[in-house]
């Protein structure tokens, strides 16, 4: 007998059936967050209150429309499927806020390092500069020298015009024999 062509491999998985609810992390998140915010706001304790308030007063006045007699169970009940749910959605708001928060404080480390190390090199080249400019001519020092060889210069010009002639002359001689 043939083998059917549409034979199951069990290699690989089977391809999923039915229904099948994909839903975003991200998206699940940033709702969460939004209303773990609005949980968190005078605006929803106000209308919480006064859903509370028109529901017991319903309950305890309107004998026809008694839902929820006195030990308001029901009440009970939403009060209990509410904090059922918004304690983990507050849970996942702050755990994903301390992922923010970890992140930037990475980031903020990293900075905080590179400007260190940004920081010590400047500090180093500066020192470098220093050293380099103890090293280097000034312009007041070119000056004072200058300002010596001027007037030693000036000196021997006015000590020349001073020594007779033939003084001179012997100088000369004495110079060129040397």
């Amino acid at each position: 007998m043939p083998e059917p062509t549409s034979r199951r491999r069990l290699d690989q998985p089977r391809a999923p059936r039915g229904f099948k609810l994909t839903i975003d992390p991200d998206t699940f998140g940033r709702l969460s967050e939004n209303l773990a915010r609005f949980l968190g706001t005078g605006t929803f304790l106000f209308w919480q209150t006064l859903i509370v308030i028109t529901w017991i007063v319903l309950n305890l006045v309107a004998v026809s429309l008694r839902w929820d007699p006195y030990p308001f169970i029901l009440l009970n009940l939403a009060f209990s499927t509410q904090a059922a749910y918004a304690a983990p959605l507050i849970l996942l708001a702050q755990n994903r806020q301390d992922d923010r928060d970890r992140v930037s404080l990475d980031e903020d480390r990293a900075r905080a390092a590179q400007t260190k190390a940004d920081t010590e090199f400047l500090a180093r080249e500066l020192a470098a500069l220093r050293i380099a400019v103890g090293e280097v001519a000034t312009r007041d020092y070119l000056r004072g020298e200058l300002e010596k060889l001027r007037s030693d210069l000036s000196g021997d010009i006015k000590r020349k015009k001073q020594r007779p002639e033939h003084s001179r002359d012997e100088t000369r001689r004495n110079e060129i024999s040397h």
